[in-house]
């Protein structure tokens, strides 16, 4: 492939995605999950082309990507026991060698991680957050915190799918024994001894580095509103009444009542969601960028921030509390979000375009 890129008056684009070889021989736009991403990217004058990542090809992916103008990434932390580990080393040097790259793995690793609840707990966004930088200080300071604070809820640094989140509580009159709800979908409440817990944690370390520690959100079963972002303005919003970390009814996990409601899409106008709106880009997503030292230009053209509800104010008003933000692969979208996508990456590029050319 003819990796080297000749100047046009359109720019260039790879999707990139996880799929098989055989997923990425019969890729097109059209087939693919993105298609609107695709249609609003040409209908800014972007070209837009799959790109499919194994790490049973990378060489083939790496030469595709140093062809284009940019990479947009849609690719989970962790996937069928595959971790981001090669694509990301893949993906520096990609931008190293000119093309913008969003999400870049740098940026990820300072805002699309669950550390960002402990680095920005201070912003009005946040909540009792702690994090333990070893086994050791897990297992010294945990067990009094949870004893003292009440249900608390542990998350590794990186993951998705509700993998390594777990609500804990400790049992009245039972020393020592907790009573614990992995996040994962289709898990059961289990009592084990406080130190079995510990022990099941402590791999996060050697994956993550940290394991963060938030005061469980009685609000929960009114729902989690996703917010989602292109750079720093909202781009629509999700509400969904999740069953994670909730027991499930007697029937089982498998039970109708045990599964999550839709996620109910919203464009950004949504008139509910107007006080977060303005919350996040007028104070937290500045105040972020600041706590994070991240610029504009380098926040992702889609990401996104889920919020519970936190204890309503003096007023009666609600107040949202984040409990993770996605930055690695934002999906589904709302229908407004493809257009904002084109417009900031247009942007981005027309911005990269001048700086090259003086």
């Amino acid at each position: 492939m003819d990796t080297e890129r000749h100047p046009s008056s359109r720019n260039t684009v790879a999707i990139l995605s996880r799929g098989d070889a055989a997923a990425r021989s019969n890729a097109t736009p059209q087939n693919s999950r993105f298609v609107r991403v695709f249609e609003a990217l040409a209908g800014v004058g972007i070209d837009a082309r799959p790109a499919i990542y194994d790490e049973s090809f990378t060489e083939a992916v790496r030469d595709q990507l140093l062809g284009v103008d940019g990479v947009l990434v849609w690719v989970d932390p962790i996937h069928q026991g595959k971790t981001r580990a090669d694509l990301d080393a893949m993906l520096r040097e990609v931008a190293t060698r000119g093309p913008l790259v969003s999400a870049h793995p740098d940026v990820i690793l300072k805002m699309g991680v669950k550390e960002v609840l402990y680095q920005t707990r201070h912003l009005g966004w946040g909540t009792d957050t702690h994090r333990y930088d070893s086994a050791a200080a897990f297992r010294a300071e945990f067990p009094s915190r949870l004893r003292a604070s009440g249900p608390r809820v542990l998350k590794q640094n990186r993951g998705n799918g509700g993998q390594g989140v777990w609500k804990v509580e400790a049992l009245p009159n039972a020393d020592g024994i907790v009573r614990v709800l992995h996040a994962q979908r289709g898990s059961l409440p289990e009592e084990m001894p406080l130190e079995d817990l510990i022990a099941r944690c402590e791999p996060y370390f050697g994956w993550g580095g940290c394991i963060i520690d938030q005061a469980y959100q009685a609000r929960l079963p009114d729902g989690m509103i996703r917010c989602y972002m292109s750079a720093a303005k909202v781009a629509g919003f999700g509400h969904q009444l999740i069953k994670a970390l909730i027991p499930p009814p007697p029937e089982g996990p498998d039970a109708p009542e045990a599964q999550p409601g839709p996620r109910i899409m919203h464009g950004p106008g949504a008139p509910a969601f107007q006080a977060l709106r303005r919350s996040m880009e007028d104070e937290w997503v500045p105040q972020m960028m600041q706590a994070l030292d991240i610029d504009e230009t380098s926040l992702p053209v889609i990401w996104d921030a889920d919020f519970l509800y936190g204890p309503r104010d003096a007023a009666g008003s609600d107040t949202f509390v984040l409990c993770e933000i996605n930055a690695s692969s934002c999906f589904a979208i709302p229908d407004e979000a493809p257009a904002a996508i084109a417009r900031t990456l247009k942007q981005r590029l027309l911005s990269t375009r001048k700086v090259r050319t003086g």
